[in-house]
């Protein structure tokens, strides 16, 4: 009873979450399709886009990774390309802020990062899952070296202010004695044979086989403090040499402790087919990407070039733009067709000449609000005191998450800690609007929390909101079921010679495959077109 009562009222989100934990992240991906939450990479391989253009001209607007890939592409394939690019810089929301550079966001809100050299901060993406094969393909393809992303770190912290007295637990304690318990019920429950009808005779002790060593129980299944379950959840006194070497096991924490805690729910942020090993970052930081693809396409980019009217006739697609930073001035750009990866959020804002089903599509779909702060520290005391070498550490404190690096392990020195990552809702609101300063400030009253170091230890930050970001005014496509039933298939149709891509135009959103295949899918529509004249 005690256990119904605990999930009792669970929330979809917590539901998603149970299921991963008890079924599997497999169980738990399957459930995430049906509710149109998650969708895999359908990267097939190289693009192949054959047959003559005949001299054919493509304005493509933004120069994102999906901008980028298009005119990579495109130009490869015989096109005339032009980007138009608002900012000074390529990449879009693939991007790496580093000591020295000086970043602005709307409302005049200007901050120069003072990281020492080496250190960096990544605003938007910040890692790779091993099966977003298109990105992987590219960042080989152009010579980016990547290193392992620590997702799953077990000694890294689960934390609650309503759980434990504020004290945060290691992910391994939660996770041992969250398995640990639920396999004594589930023993429990078979060795009455109340689950005959629903399993075999020989399944059922195959199945309290399984338990006792998922489960890490005893004899006689139940789950107890002992040197075997020292060996997953980890020792008070650790094994040593010589005398008094001999271990101690730690003291398992109570089922319902454990279960009204809810820092189990958590745990499924380990299992999620997206954070599941190997997930990968560039050296160097994320914006790595985009500047590789810089280095091919930069020639093709005309960059503080702010779009204000796209129009089209049966000929081709003239773009209206002026200078970012000098406005006023109208110039033009003209091309037999026209690639278009502006953001949602900022597209609806312009004139934009294509069909009312389009329209409706372009101001159909929110955008993400989401903050991150950087916080470098002088040194990388969770490495030093706690033995947390890279992974994630999760609170419900307005911060959401604290990552740490997964590069320079053991190597000493200062560190750049991700000390707040919110993703929608109030506490994202509430930091967006923050100043960038107060942001800092507030990330390192509640990291403390965590960590107490971080009074001592910290030295300077760096934030971003996004929804203050002028080239986006949010994080990413932020889709709901009906929408994407209603509008999905008319913003991603070729709309007579302008077509759209980017991670909205995806089942991937937020994520850089998004964009990858978004754009892949479209410059091959699009040529197909040219192709039958």
């Amino acid at each position: 009873m005690q256990l119904e009562q605990s999930l009792a009222g669970m929330r979809r989100r917590d539901l998603l979450k149970m299921i991963g934990i008890t079924a599997g992240s497999a169980a738990m991906y399957q459930a995430m399709t049906s509710m149109g939450l998650a969708a895999e990479s359908d990267y097939k391989g190289p693009i192949k886009l054959e047959g003559d253009p005949k001299g054919a001209s493509v304005l493509v607007l933004g120069a994102g990774l999906a901008g980028m890939l298009a005119a990579l592409e495109l130009r490869q394939a015989g096109y005339k390309v032009k980007i138009l690019e608002y900012n000074a810089r390529a990449g879009g929301r693939n991007w790496t802020i580093r000591g020295g550079d000086t970043v602005t966001e709307l409302g005049g809100y200007t901050q120069k990062c003072e990281f020492d050299e080496g250190l960096y901060l990544n605003p938007g993406p910040w890692r790779i899952p091993y099966h977003h094969n298109g990105l992987l393909a590219y960042c080989r393809r152009l010579g980016v070296t990547l290193e392992p992303f620590q997702q799953t770190n077990h000694n890294a912290l689960l934390h609650s202010t309503e759980a434990f007295g504020g004290k945060p637990k290691r992910v391994r304690e939660i996770e041992t004695d969250f398995k640990g318990h639920t396999s004594e019920l589930l023993a429990k429950v078979a060795k009455k044979g109340q689950l005959e009808g629903l399993v075999s005779k020989e399944d059922q002790e195959v199945l309290l086989e399984a338990l006792q060593s998922w489960g890490a129980l005893d004899k006689d299944y139940s789950y107890k403090s002992s040197l075997a379950t020292a060996e997953f959840r980890g020792y008070e006194k650790e094994p040593g040499g010589g005398i008094g070497a001999e271990p101690v096991a730690g003291q398992i924490i109570g089922a319902s402790d454990v279960l009204n805690s809810r820092l189990w729910g958590s745990l499924a942020n380990f299992s999620l087919y997206e954070f599941q090993t190997t997930m990968f970052q560039p050296v160097g930081g994320m914006g790595r990407i985009g500047e590789a693809f810089a280095k091919q396409v930069g020639d093709l980019i005309t960059y503080n070039a702010k779009v204000t009217k796209i129009a089209q006739n049966d000929k081709g697609v003239t773009v209206t733009y002026e200078d970012a930073k000098s406005p006023g001035t109208a110039q033009e750009a003209s091309a037999d067709w026209c690639v278009c990866t502006i953001p949602l959020t900022i597209l609806s804002q312009i004139e934009i000449q294509v069909g009312g089903a389009m329209q409706a599509a372009i101001g159909a779909v929110p955008y993400a609000s989401s903050v991150k702060v950087g916080l470098q520290m002088k040194r990388r005391f969770w490495e030093e005191d706690e033995s947390i070498f890279g992974g994630v550490s999760y609170t419900n404190l307005p911060i959401s998450q604290i990552s740490y690096p997964s590069t320079g392990f053991n190597a000493g020195g200062k560190g750049v800690l991700l000390g707040c990552y919110t993703w929608n809702g109030p506490n994202s609101y509430e930091f967006t609007a923050m100043t960038p300063q107060e942001r800092v400030q507030k990330a390192v009253e509640y990291g403390a929390q965590l960590h107490p170091q971080y009074k001592q230890e910290f030295e300077t930050g760096v934030s971003w909101a996004w929804h203050r970001s002028p080239f986006t005014l949010g994080c990413a496509g932020d889709w709901t079921e009906e929408a994407r039933k209603e509008h999905y298939d008319n913003l991603c149709q070729i709309d007579g010679r302008i077509v759209l891509a980017g991670e909205h135009a995806s089942y991937i959103p937020a994520w850089q495959e998004g964009a990858i295949l978004s754009s892949l899918n479209a410059i091959t529509r699009l040529h197909q077109r040219v192709m039958q004249g």
